[in-house]
């Protein structure tokens, strides 16, 4: 079983920057792939970005590309959200997921419980 935490989350002014983390509880991190989700006030929780089991492959949602880098440290159990430029329309709870295998692909496995981020115009 792998527990995920995050952390990070915070209200910050348009334009600004935050880093999230995801703290996974377990011994066996490197085989699963991460993956950060966002879900909006009165919406659906949506893909942001992803990160293969090593980290050498990463995949991203066009409204982020180019501002949030994702990253991992297997030795630490972590996986990291760096967000740059943060747009108002950046705001919701952030999720980070584990999906067990080398790439992210079909529902999560685990869940965190999220973090908020609040980016004020």
């Amino acid at each position: 079983q792998v527990q995920l935490v995050e952390s990070g989350g915070g209200l910050v002014q348009a334009g600004g920057s935050l880093r999230l983390s995801c703290a996974a509880s377990g011994r066996t991190f490197s085989r699963y792939a991460m993956g950060w989700f966002r879900q909006a006030p009165g919406k659906e929780r949506d893909f942001i970005a992803s990160i293969s089991g090593p980290g050498s492959s990463t995949s991203y949602d066009d409204s982020v590309k180019g501002r949030f880098t994702i990253s991992r440290d297997n030795a630490k159990s972590t996986m990291y959200l760096q967000m740059n430029r943060l747009k108002p329309e950046d705001t919701g709870v952030y999720y980070c997921a584990a999906k067990r295998g080398t790439y992210y692909r079909g529902p999560a496995d685990h869940w965190g419980q999220g973090t908020q981020v609040t980016v004020s115009s």
